[in-house]
């Protein structure tokens, strides 16, 4: 018997990390105002934020043995990349490949795809945010260790290496100053 009774029972489908338990909490309402019932559409990076978060819990519920948020740590966060890899899109050579290093090969390769490192990148960004989001600290973040990062880092130089593309930051050109019009007087 509930001892509160909800006219609307809320549905619930994203979890919220609390330092015990992973407690359901109801999907992002709207906010609306009294005056208008008008409803905000999650934008574009929002929904691939849930979508990612959606993937990465579903991963760690089908792990062996299933695994709790809390426990997740920066090694089963390589995994979970490792195995998207199998779903990437991005050739890679070999080294022993004879088109190692070249941005357009002439002819294909039996190299595998991969996923691109810009991607692996975007999505840890994505996963970082959505860990803090649902109640994860900072300090506990398994998408911000060490180890991630360097991982991304031989991933992207090895790609870059591969590929034959750069991946150098591009720095942002100073704006123009201002010139003030002469007086004409």
């Amino acid at each position: 018997m509930d001892l509160v009774s909800y006219p609307n029972k809320p549905t619930y489908d994203i979890p919220i990390v609390n330092t015990t338990a992973i407690i359901p909490t109801p999907p992002s309402a709207a906010t609306s105002s009294p005056s208008s019932s008008t409803t905000t559409t999650p934008s574009r990076y929002e929904n691939q934020k849930r979508r990612d978060w959606n993937t990465f819990c579903q991963y760690l519920r089908n792990h062996k043995p299933p695994l709790s948020l809390p426990m997740c740590s920066g090694a089963h966060v390589l995994d979970f990349l490792h195995y998207l890899d199998q779903f990437g899109k991005t050739k890679v050579h070999n080294q022993t490949c004879p088109f190692f290093g070249l941005p357009n090969p002439p002819a294909p390769c039996p190299c595998p795809l991969r996923q691109a490192w810009g991607s692996l990148d975007a999505l840890i960004g994505r996963l970082r945010a959505a860990y803090e989001e649902h109640g994860g600290t900072p300090e506990a973040n398994p998408f911000g260790a060490r180890a991630v990062r360097l991982y991304l880092r031989e991933v992207r130089d090895f790609q870059s290496k591969s590929r034959g593309v750069s991946y150098d930051k591009k720095r942002k050109r100073p704006k123009p100053k201002m010139i003030p019009p002469p007086n004409a007087n």
